[in-house]
């Protein structure tokens, strides 16, 4: 999918919030929560716009490589014989 691409369905997409906040405006008036809500929208039509000023990104792969850390506990003798920093070597007891 190119940015333009996904740019077009952002812009499709808060066109549909913008309508479907205006009928919760009709429905609820100038309630707290709406205005909160049109700010919001306001908002990000901003960023979308500031967003589709800038330069087209590249599409070039970036040549780094992904590392994938695993969520699985270290084995402990890692830390063996390990300093605390600020605190100094684990003492024999």
């Amino acid at each position: 999918m190119t940015s333009t691409t996904e740019l077009t369905d952002v812009r499709r997409v808060l066109g549909q919030l913008r309508s479907s906040v205006g009928t919760l405006r009709s429905r609820y008036g100038d309630a707290a929560a709406v205005r909160r809500l049109s700010n919001d929208v306001e908002r990000l039509e901003i960023d979308l716009a500031e967003l589709s000023a800038l330069p087209a990104p590249r599409s070039e792969p970036s040549g780094r490589e992904t590392v994938l850390v695993p969520d699985t506990p270290y084995d402990p003798a890692l830390w063996r014989d390990a300093d605390d920093e600020g605190v100094g070597g684990r003492q024999p007891h």
